[in-house]
């Protein structure tokens, strides 16, 4: 339970509303800020303008899953007027709160380290990113069978990087029926690929492998499919990059061979945003129950 706790949740999507929903059902203090054209309703949550005096008593500070921007502000598709959070706001937090957020931009990193505010970025956790590579994949599946005349089942299939959403991918193209190469550069993630019953080559070798390829899938959030390669593959070739923004393709010259690559950030949000919110959800529960009795400890 998260009784005598107060958690305070600044914008946010539909995943966001799972994670408070779990958060007023374990008894805490729930606070929303920038959920002004909200339509449901939520008992035991109380709305209100985003003021340093609204955050003295905030127990957790939970954001976004894409923190904040360069600039400090937070989206919000439930709030009509731009949220920023400034330096203010973050020195009017008492000592203890902790900020819970997806990944933590340069710019909310400055703010929270200059003022001592310690942090959590989820998406970093093995655990929310496994669990997020499930919806990840079945966006991308979608994405794919939308974007081609050809079943997966048979194809040329390609995933670059073996990471935890690369290793989700390259299972479900398998179990699916296509015949899946998987790009890496470490030799264990080599040697993982050979132990799935995939086929394996080094990232640096890339150039030779594209040559009839059906569908790439990029995980490597930094340039890795360039002109050069671009230039070796078919036309045809559909490539779904799910790095994180700006992706790992030259989308440039991808459009100027007259090719469909599409990035794909964020899918977990889009194609499945309650499962997508329940794994936020459940992780911060235990994250905070954890906090809550770690700081009654030390009263």
């Amino acid at each position: 339970m998260l009784t005598g706790i107060h958690v305070a949740f600044v914008g946010g999507d539909a995943r966001q509303l799972e994670v408070i929903k779990k958060c007023i059902q374990l008894d805490a203090t729930v606070t929303l800020f920038g959920f002004d054209n909200l339509e449901s309703s939520f008992t035991g949550a109380t709305k209100k303008p985003l003021t340093c005096e609204a955050l003295k008593d905030v127990n957790a500070l939970i954001l976004p899953i894409v923190g904040t921007d360069d600039r400090g502000f937070v989206e919000s598709i439930f709030c009509s007027k731009p949220i920023q959070l400034e330096e203010e706001h973050f020195a009017s937090l008492r000592k203890g709160c902790v900020v819970y957020t997806g990944i933590a931009k340069p710019y909310l990193k400055s703010m929270l380290t200059n003022q001592r505010v310690p942090f959590v970025e989820l998406l970093e956790r093995d655990d929310v990113a496994i669990y997020n590579s499930i919806p990840t994949v079945e966006g991308a599946l979608m994405m794919a069978i939308q974007n081609t005349d050809i079943t997966i089942h048979g194809s040329e299939c390609m995933v670059l990087g073996l990471g935890r959403v690369g290793m989700s991918m390259a299972r479900a193209l398998h179990a699916l029926g296509a015949r899946v190469r998987v790009g890496a550069r470490s030799p264990e993630h080599i040697a993982r690929i050979h132990e799935m019953g995939l086929t394996a080559f080094h990232l640096q070798d890339l150039k030779q492998n594209v040559s009839n390829v059906d569908m790439i899938f990029n995980t490597i959030p930094h340039l890795v499919i360039t002109a050069e390669i671009i230039a070796q593959m078919p036309q045809s070739t559909l490539i779904i990059d799910l790095a994180s923004k700006p992706g790992g393709t030259d989308f440039r010259y991808a459009e100027r061979r007259g090719m469909k690559a599409l990035l794909a950030p964020g899918l977990p949000g889009i194609v499945a945003p309650k499962t997508a919110g329940q794994i936020i959800a459940n992780t911060l529960s235990r994250l905070l129950a954890a906090q809550n009795n770690n700081q009654g400890e030390s009263k």
